[in-house]
């Protein structure tokens, strides 16, 4: 690992246990809480992680949680897998997610993980498998995960863990199974922030099999040590965020400032008024990029294969309605819509502007203020019949308040902020492109202040 890092200043080691301790509380969460999509046994002691389905490990099943990759067993590891394993880091397990990452509440995939603090709510999406795991285990641990319009801090939030979303192409995308590749970004969850900081050191590589990564050799971890310096950071509140958002959620994420303010820090509220048109650029872009993705997913080279019957288009069109579900298919309509001849002006190449706009406003904020601090979802993780209930756009509009970051792929990092009615409330802190160390600053000062949480046993 990043010279100067040290696992056992972070991970509690006198926690850790065997391997075959380790592999049978994977499967007893499983059971009780069905956060995996596959159960790994460790073969050797080291530090447990767990890889959400959509990223690629070497000899274990990757889906994607699609039934159209049910059967696909990669042959090499993705670069962000490959390097901790390089560490000494032991996969215990994949974790489910929504069909490709379309999902806010990961209910759109076979295996739903339940929420650790309530079972009759949800873990939140698409990477509910991973916050779900992450909260339940009592071990060292932490989770690979990836977020395309807020995939980690939405789970993150929703389950009471850390969340660390990095800046777009800092983290390689190679052996990533793609929802959107401009939006795309590899990140990790964990219960503490330090540990979140150590494996962004790792796995924050350069890598020449992916074209947008960037990597850096910055030491996050010897950020999180300078964390008393962020007291002097000046903070932006946007107002948009605070609007019609569940009053406990926003009287959660005002205390936890409040608790900051009192240790001198300075806040000042701003406007990020595009937000307002975020929303629907990231749909359409997101939408326009996944139907190109998965039109690789044909019955022929790439997902699942039928018995050859009739023409090419009816083979193709057999195989992908039975290997796609339902809000796969929506995506793949809608963003197959978006790129077609007279809307592609009209529709995709008028959102990208709405994105540089987005940015530019964020970038404008960033002028004068160290980071930002919002709340991370607008509401607290509803109940499965609640979700049921909710209308293709209205599981849209739950991403209301992580879309924007996204879009402009910032950094961010979900951090639980406190509880109301018994249940997280994830606080968000997005600072500038490649200004990940300001983040973890903040993040690890907040947590100080917060003090430990006690998590669900299993």
């Amino acid at each position: 690992m990043t010279e100067g890092l040290h696992f056992r200043e972070v991970f509690n080691f006198e926690n850790m246990l065997d391997p075959e301790e380790i592999y049978e509380f994977c499967l007893k969460a499983q059971e009780k809480y069905r956060c995996f999509v596959t159960v790994v046994k460790p073969e050797e002691r080291g530090i447990p992680f767990t890889a959400k389905d959509c990223i690629c490990t070497k000899g274990v099943l990757t889906a994607a949680g699609s039934k159209i990759l049910q059967n696909y067993v990669p042959p090499f590891d993705a670069t962000c897998v490959k390097l901790l394993k390089e560490k000494g880091f032991v996969l215990i397990g994949k974790t489910t997610m929504d069909e490709f990452g379309f999902g806010s509440f990961n209910v759109n995939t076979e295996i739903i993980p339940k929420n650790p603090w309530d079972t009759s709510r949800v873990c939140g999406g698409s990477s509910g498998g991973a916050a779900c795991f992450t909260a339940l285990a009592n071990f060292p641990h932490i989770a690979l995960a990836e977020s395309t319009g807020g995939s980690i801090s939405c789970p993150a939030s929703f389950c009471g863990v850390v969340g660390v979303t990095p800046t777009y192409g800092l983290v390689s995308r190679y052996g990533l199974i793609d929802y959107a590749n401009s939006l795309d970004k590899i990140g990790i969850m964990s219960r503490r922030v330090e540990e979140a900081a150590t494996v962004l050191s790792i796995i924050a590589k350069k890598d020449e099999r992916d074209s947008t990564s960037v990597g850096s050799d910055k030491d996050y971890l010897e950020a999180c040590k300078n964390y008393e310096k962020a007291i002097e950071f000046k903070i932006a509140l946007p107002k948009e965020y605070f609007e019609n958002v569940d009053k406990d959620v926003k009287n959660t994420v005002e205390d936890a400032i409040k608790k900051l303010e009192n240790k001198g820090m300075e806040f000042t509220e701003v406007s990020l008024s595009m937000t307002e048109y975020a929303l629907a650029a990231y749909y359409i872009i997101a939408t326009a990029e996944a139907s190109t993705n998965l039109a690789k997913f044909c019955g022929m080279r790439y997902g699942l294969e039928l018995e050859i019957q009739g023409n090419f288009r009816e083979y193709f069109s057999k195989v992908r309605t039975a290997g796609f579900g339902e809000e796969a298919k929506r995506r793949i309509l809608l963003g197959t819509y978006a790129r077609m001849s007279g809307y592609r002006e009209h529709l995709y190449l008028k959102a990208l502007k709405v994105r540089r706009k987005v940015i530019d406003e964020f970038k404008k904020v960033f002028e004068n203020f160290d980071a930002i601090i919002a709340p991370v979802m607008p509401i607290l993780p509803p109940k499965f019949e609640e979700v049921k209930d909710l209308s293709p756009l209205q599981h849209y509009m739950a991403d209301v308040l992580t879309v924007p970051v996204n879009l402009a792929g910032l950094p961010h990092i979900s951090i639980p902020a406190g509880f109301a009615k018994g249940l997280p409330v994830g606080m968000h802190i997005i600072v500038d492109h490649f200004c990940e160390e300001k983040a973890f600053m903040l993040a690890k000062l907040w947590e100080e202040i917060r003090g430990e949480i006690k998590y669900p046993s299993l």
